[in-house]
């Protein structure tokens, strides 16, 4: 299995409606291998992550999976608007990919 793992250093002024309708909207993708999506706040317990106050994780079967999230047009259209939202854009978004 594989966690995709996302953490979101969102701009002050985001919209949380638009955040939530992309959650949403990756929460809806019907893609072979996509077996899971949680998201939330980040609570940082260990204050290792502040810069990161949301996140979400989406389970994938196998690799292939994965790739066939990434190369699909509906999660890269919600990739798109996530972007805009973040700090730096693309640059405010961390990726881990975990195999486990």
């Amino acid at each position: 299995m594989i966690k995709h793992i996302v953490m979101l250093n969102l701009r002050p002024d985001h919209d949380a409606e638009e955040l939530a309708a992309i959650m949403a909207g990756l929460d809806a993708l019907d893609i072979k291998g996509f077996t899971g999506f949680s998201h939330g706040p980040n609570r940082d317990i260990e204050n290792k992550s502040p810069d990161y106050p949301y996140g979400f994780i989406c389970n994938f079967k196998d690799l292939q999976g994965l790739h066939r999230y990434a190369s699909n047009p509906d999660h890269g259209a919600l990739g798109a608007r996530l972007v805009a939202l973040c700090c730096g854009g693309a640059d405010g978004i961390m990726v881990m990919d975990l195999d486990v």
